[in-house]
């Protein structure tokens, strides 16, 4: 009998490429719930619910008949969730509190390595934590309501890369970013640069996800390919884009985090090993803007603070 999985929030740039990784493994019986906030239409070939996680109507559905909830719903990232703090509660907290006392059976759910801050060493699960954003500090209060569940968490590291062939691309990411503006305005604009990112393959996420699904495992899982100082990005990616040139400025920038992870305990409970690189992600990047398949970096649909900006009335 195939596993039924509801992906709620599936419709968006890390939702894509798992509900492929899930179809495409055909033993899975997979439905997206999603409001379709950054997207016109969905398109994939599975089941899908239009709706919104704020409606007490979703949690009083038959919420159980699932065996598993991917948890993806959420305003995501430090600009997008400084615009309205409140609604920010509302959608990232206060939801997941509802699916808590409704839910009895397994949540996957996504966090962030930002829940760490700015801080020196390698960081592992049971390091202290240092939010310094509203998005930050709403997934690790999440983080704490799920704890004693049958939760799996993964922080995940800043992600990069191309998700799928439907979902919008994210360009508010700092590897995404930087290939944007190395190939269309030939520079590579970096503030400070000695900042570390643990950085993560969009599809790995996807990959880690799936072996979650089937594991009996609990509690809280970084995830990350490799550590790397915003300057050293940049200069792999100049490697790619040749003609570009790194531009490197003292002015502070106002993200403050800086911070390393380790991934061993995924690797040895979950046996979960990235096998995308950042020279893989840049290549596919590149290849989406030398067709000219991403017309204008600077629309707002690419950047969730730009876009909730524009739109936050429609939230």
């Amino acid at each position: 009998m195939k596993k039924k999985i509801l992906i709620v929030g599936g419709a968006g740039y890390v939702g894509g490429v798992i509900v492929d990784i899930l179809l495409s493994k055909k033993k899975y019986d997979v439905t997206v719930f999603d409001n379709l906030l950054y997207e016109d239409s969905y398109r994939k070939d599975c089941k899908f619910i239009f709706g919104d996680i704020r409606d007490d109507k979703f949690y009083k559905s038959a919420l159980n008949n699932y065996d598993t909830i991917i948890w993806l719903a959420a305003l995501v990232g430090d600009g997008a969730c400084s615009i309205n703090p409140d609604l920010t509660d509302e959608i990232n907290f206060q939801t997941l509190k509802k699916l808590k006392k409704y839910f009895r059976k397994k949540i996957i759910f996504i966090s962030t390595c930002s829940v760490y801050g700015a801080q020196d060493g390698i960081l592992n699960e049971n390091s202290s934590v240092n939010p310094l954003s509203h998005y930050a500090s709403s997934k690790l209060k999440c983080e704490k309501v799920l704890k004693d569940t049958n939760s799996i968490i993964f922080r995940l590291g800043t992600l990069f890369g191309v998700s799928d062939n439907y979902s919008r691309i994210r360009m508010d990411l700092v590897v995404n970013t930087l290939c944007a503006k190395a190939f269309f305005e030939g520079k590579l604009s970096v503030f400070g640069g000695d900042q570390f990112r643990p950085i993560l393959h969009v599809k790995d996420v996807g990959r880690a996800i799936e072996i979650a699904i089937n594991s009996n495992r609990k509690g809280i899982y970084n995830l990350s390919y490799k550590n790397m100082k915003i300057i050293d990005i940049a200069n792999a990616i100049k490697k790619h884009f040749t003609k570009s040139k790194i531009i490197k400025t003292k002015i502070k920038f106002q993200d403050a985090r800086n911070y390393r992870v380790t991934n061993n305990k995924a690797s040895k409970e979950l046996k979960f090993k990235p096998i995308y690189n950042l020279s893989y992600g840049i290549e596919e990047l590149k290849k989406l803007l030398i067709e000219k398949r991403i017309k204008n970096f600077n629309d707002p649909r690419y950047t969730n603070q730009k876009y909730l900006e524009l739109f936050k009335e429609n939230i």
